[in-house]
């Protein structure tokens, strides 16, 4: 029972960590909505229906060309789609915006809420992203002095946004592409809505933000405006890691439905949606180009961690603060693709479970163990609600946790998910959580 009281005190100072800053923690509400819906169901569903419906697409093609003042008529025959016009890595920043509600003006007036750059192995056919806190606190391009890195939208637009991360970063961003978060919810609902199963109550009310999420556990088909509540949920014991993970099963909900007949039948509604709620620089070229290459991506290989830092208060303004080292570790390798050559032996693995998986956790232990892996954290929980897989450390890849994986099956089937902030064993790289409810087949 000492073991059992001993995490619970230990998570319980998280939690009071995370209530005294969960205002700075919202940068993954939406995130990977916004990469699927973005990269793979827009992108992917253009390219599908301009191979099938070429001839009667031509004049909407050239509406949209002019819209975004293209002056060359781009050629958009399937068989000649390739990369040989980009160089090998291109830096796609995906922009989500805010929106002010029905009848107004989805790019005016309005702040980013979500920054994501993709990096796009244009050969290699793969995807890094990384997220960028809103509250990150910067220098903004063009002697607009010190702010959080949302003002930049709102002061200069994409330009001075794109400037501003490449002089933080010290990167290059090629593309754009900004989506307003209405026009997401529409989107879901034009597809009918997406089939989910929710594996806890989620009752929460938020009146200032207009945010009602009331489900009960059961099976639903979610509603663009139910999606957004159970996307922004965080009231559950995991906070963000709790959240990231549904999004991350929503995504794959949302994938199968966009592979439905019905679904197909519905692009033309979802083009039009795209049309009015998505702004970008890509050409037509280009699109179709990403487009062919996201059929081929693997969403579960997708390497996604948000800049490391921590949460700090100045007055009333809260910032998040960038760690300068950790935040080039994650540059270096998910932007120009340095491998992390982390052995067995350079990190360590937690282990916490609920009361009755202690013979199956006891288990995974020797044979972590006995693969060479340090196991420096092990201890009862009644705080678990997933069994998953958290990475710590910024070094840590997914291949490394695949490989982790396919030595050790009864954690095969754990999702991997990346947090920047601690919330279980203090000292271990990676943590495992084992839940009463799942099987470890």
């Amino acid at each position: 029972m000492s073991e059992l009281k001993d995490k619970d005190e230990q998570y319980s100072i998280f939690l009071k960590y995370k209530e005294n800053n969960d205002k700075e923690n919202k940068i993954f509400i939406l995130i990977r909505l916004i990469l699927t819906v973005v990269f793979v169901v827009a992108l992917t569903s253009l390219i599908m229906y301009i191979i099938t419906n070429f001839d009667d697409l031509t004049s909407t093609f050239q509406n949209f060309s002019d819209k975004h003042n293209i002056k060359e008529k781009q050629d958009l025959t399937p068989a000649k789609f390739n990369f040989n016009m980009l160089s090998r890595y291109q830096n796609v920043l995906l922009l989500g915006v805010d929106s002010n509600g029905p009848n107004t003006l989805p790019f005016s007036g309005v702040r980013s809420d979500t920054m994501i750059i993709l990096n796009i192995d244009t050969r290699g056919k793969s995807v890094n992203a990384i997220s960028i806190p809103r509250d990150s606190k910067v220098y903004l391009a063009e002697g607009h002095g010190v702010q959080k890195i949302n003002a930049a939208y709102a002061i200069g637009g994409i330009d001075l946004t794109k400037k501003t991360i490449e002089e933080t970063l010290g990167i290059k961003i090629h593309n754009y592409i900004i989506v307003n978060s209405e026009g997401v919810k529409k989107l879901i609902d034009a597809i009918g809505g997406v089939p989910i199963h929710i594996d806890q109550n989620m009752h929460y009310n938020d009146y200032s933000a207009k945010l009602h999420i009331n489900f009960t556990k059961g099976d639903y088909v979610l509603s663009g405006e139910e999606a957004e509540g159970y996307l922004r949920f965080r009231k559950d014991n995991l906070g963000d890691i709790g959240r990231v993970h549904r999004q991350q099963k929503f995504i794959k909900a949302l994938i199968e439905k966009i592979k439905s007949p019905d679904a197909l039948r519905k692009i033309p509604e979802v083009l039009k949606i795209a049309s009015l709620y998505t702004r970008t620089d890509l050409n037509l070229y280009q699109m179709s180009q990403y487009a062919a290459a996201a059929r081929d991506i693997d969403l579960n290989k997708v390497e996604f961690m948000m800049l490391p830092g921590a949460p700090n208060k100045k007055g009333i303004t809260s910032y998040w603060i960038l760690d300068p080292d950790k935040t080039q570790q994650v540059i270096n390798r998910l932007i120009y693709r340095q491998k992390t050559e982390l052995a067995k032996n350079d990190f360590s693995v937690g282990i916490l479970y609920s009361r009755a998986k202690e013979i199956e956790a006891s288990a995974i232990r020797e044979e972590l163990r006995t693969q060479g892996y340090e196991v420096d954290c092990m201890g009862r929980s009644s705080q678990i609600t997933e069994s998953q897989i958290i990475g710590y450390n910024t070094q840590i890849s997914h291949d490394m946790i695949r490989f982790m994986q396919k030595k050790i099956p009864e954690i095969s089937r754990f999702h991997y998910v990346h947090s920047p902030v601690r919330s279980f064993c203090n000292t271990s790289d990676v943590v495992i959580t084992i839940k009463d409810s799942d099987s470890l087949i």
